[in-house]
């Protein structure tokens, strides 16, 4: 295994290292493959996910909000660097116990702001997820109806397959049963400061 992974290092090396030229890579020979395997079929869920129309949107979608959150987290720290900057340019002006309690109050807005995109950073991830979620729960049963109809007895994932006969693929089958199904749904960021805020109290009954 030492032996493979130095080859493999020394290949990388050697790519690396030489001249890139504007050539197209050859096709691949064509494959004769053998007959379709009866009841063995073969899904790419990745596939079936990012050709779909619902997949494309959410992934349109969660750059939206990406988009939004990056814009939000700009602007405030572009807030504190300009802040920053005022506040060096008025050094020489200000008494030292103003300057450090100015400075003091930029620091603890900046780490603020720190934990705020480490926050986003999450929100975009549970954002992500659950979006993702939403298309597996609507996906399971076009696979299932797709698995039915094209009287599969073994359904493998085609990522995990080197090479297979593309009739045994129910890919495309899956993709338009879950265009006709769903084309998109309105999802936002995900609040997380919210979710982990306490409750009120309850206040209690008032007697009569």
């Amino acid at each position: 295994m030492k032996k493979t992974a130095l080859l493999a290092a020394s290949a990388a090396v050697l790519l690396a290292s030489a001249p890139v030229q504007a050539q197209t890579p050859p096709a691949p020979p064509p494959v004769n493959h053998g007959p379709a395997l009866t009841g063995v079929c073969i899904l790419s869920l990745d596939g079936a996910i990012g050709s779909s129309t619902v997949g494309k949107y959410v992934q349109t979608r969660l750059q939206q909000i990406t988009q939004q959150v990056q814009t939000e987290l700009t602007a405030e720290q572009n807030t504190l660097q300009n802040e920053a900057k005022a506040l060096d340019a008025q050094k020489a002006t200000l008494d030292q116990g103003a300057f450090d309690q100015k400075n003091a109050s930029l620091q603890v807005r900046a780490a603020a702001l720190q934990r705020k995109a480490q926050l986003r950073e999450r929100e975009l991830q549970a954002t992500q997820q659950k979006a993702l979620a939403r298309v597996g729960q609507e996906l399971e049963p076009v696979i299932r109806g797709a698995y039915q109809q094209s009287k599969c007895s073994l359904l493998l994932q085609r990522d995990s397959v080197i090479l297979a006969n593309p009739a045994m693929d129910i890919t495309p089958s899956v993709i338009t049963g879950l265009n006709a199904k769903i084309t998109q749904f309105a999802f936002d960021r995900e609040r997380l400061d919210q979710a982990a805020a306490p409750a009120a109290p309850a206040q209690p009954a008032k007697k009569p």
